[in-house]
């Protein structure tokens, strides 16, 4: 059951939509960018198997518990704050937003009043001069616990005890303060060097009953409370019995393994980022989860290396990027012929794409679930169950 917007302003729209793109559904609403998101997961994946009701979000706001804002002066010396404009690196100026999480706005709004007493300078993408370029917040939707990143052009922060401590004296919530350096001519918002100012560096969460590790490079899903109705349909569709082996491909900080382990025998989880493979084991230990590992490498070669050595398993979890998966991954499921694959996807069009190699080589699609994670956006979360379709048997002559 959906409740009413909670306001008739935020339903009309925002006044920086069209600058910003981020709410490409501005002025429509909730219900009919359900009815919308159905539409176009159903013409994607039809062809392939049942398209159940799509799950929305009781309430439809400040769901983003990552906010990341970049930072600029304008002509007249004035500190703006906020995202960069569609297509361009031209900063919308944005004071508070019904998908962010408030809190992290606040504290955003409140770095940027900071700045001019203790003079630190915004820095210019185009002379390289200045020294703040971003700020990153994260909050444990279930902890509270916040971390802040500050993405500076150099480590030298001036006054960078009297800083935090003035921050955390405004926000007494926040539980970590990172300074990230990114000292390179880059587009990423992250560089390579962190030095912790306070706290121990990361946040924890709970997700599904189990506790998470979250870093400043950490991927961890945005939406918490449409995470757990997600991952929950996941663990229906797996359909485990606590008798099977387990791959979680492209598995980042080892969230679907670990809340996947209690459920089945063995969880292998397979991961290319470092970072993300050292918190999944950190994860897995912090949960007393045993039954678990984890391996740094390209999934696809790992399963074609893993089916060439006569291993096997049961059930596959793949929850690719946007592009989906490649054919080197998608052959290399097929030579580990898995009896069942839940596939998680961002793009139903990629998802189709990569149904049709799928059905083509031996499997079914039983049935899709579409999961809206980003209201106010055109992106849907789909999950799909996907059986290894059994060899006729022919009768003895």
């Amino acid at each position: 059951m959906l409740k009413k917007e909670s306001s008739e302003s935020l339903a009309a729209g925002c006044s920086l939509a069209k600058r910003c793109g981020g709410c490409v559904y501005q002025g429509i609403s909730y219900k009919d960018q359900l009815k919308i998101k159905q539409k176009e997961v159903g013409k994607c994946l039809k062809e392939f198997c049942a398209v159940k009701p799509i799950i929305g979000m009781e309430n439809p706001y400040h769901y983003r518990n990552k906010v990341h804002a970049v930072f600029d002066r304008e002509k007249n010396g004035t500190i703006i704050s906020g995202v960069y404009e569609k297509n361009s690196h031209r900063v919308v100026p944005v004071d508070a937003c019904m998908i962010e999480d408030v809190v992290a706005d606040a504290i955003i709004r409140d770095i940027r009043k900071m700045l001019k007493s203790f003079k630190i300078k915004t820095y210019d993408e185009d002379t390289h001069y200045g020294l703040l370029r971003h700020v990153l917040v994260r909050r444990g939707f279930t902890s509270g616990e916040v971390l802040v990143v500050l993405v500076l052009s150099s480590p030298i922060l001036p006054s960078k005890n009297n800083f935090v401590k003035a921050l955390r004296t405004l926000h007494p919530e926040i539980t970590s303060v990172v300074l990230n350096v990114n000292d390179k001519k880059t587009s990423m918002v992250l560089g390579e060097r962190e030095i912790v100012l306070y706290g121990k560096g990361y946040i924890e969460d709970i997700l599904c009953g189990k506790m998470f590790r979250i870093s400043p490079k950490s991927f961890y899903q945005v939406n918490p409370v449409q995470t757990e109705v997600l991952y929950q349909k996941v663990m229906d569709l797996a359909r485990l019995t606590g008798k099977e082996r387990v791959l979680d491909a492209y598995c980042g900080i080892g969230t679907i393994g670990i809340v996947a382990s209690g459920r089945a025998k063995e969880v292998i989880g397979v991961e290319l980022n470092s970072d993300a493979v050292r918190d999944a084991w950190t994860n897995a230990k912090r949960n007393q989860v045993k039954n678990i590992s984890f391996y740094q490498n390209d999934a696809g070669r790992f399963m074609t290396t893993m089916a060439e050595n006569g291993g096997k398993v049961d059930v596959v979890f793949m929850d690719p990027p946007r592009g989906g998966s490649d054919e080197a991954f998608l052959s290399a499921m097929v030579k580990l012929s898995p009896k069942r694959i839940v596939y998680i996807s961002c793009n139903p069009q990629t998802q189709a794409r990569d149904l049709r190699y799928l059905v083509k080589k031996g499997y079914e699609a039983k049935e899709a679930w579409p999961v809206d994670m980003f209201p106010w956006t055109d992106s849907v979360e789909t999950v799909c169950q996907l059986d290894l379709r059994k060899p006729a048997v022919h009768a003895e002559h």
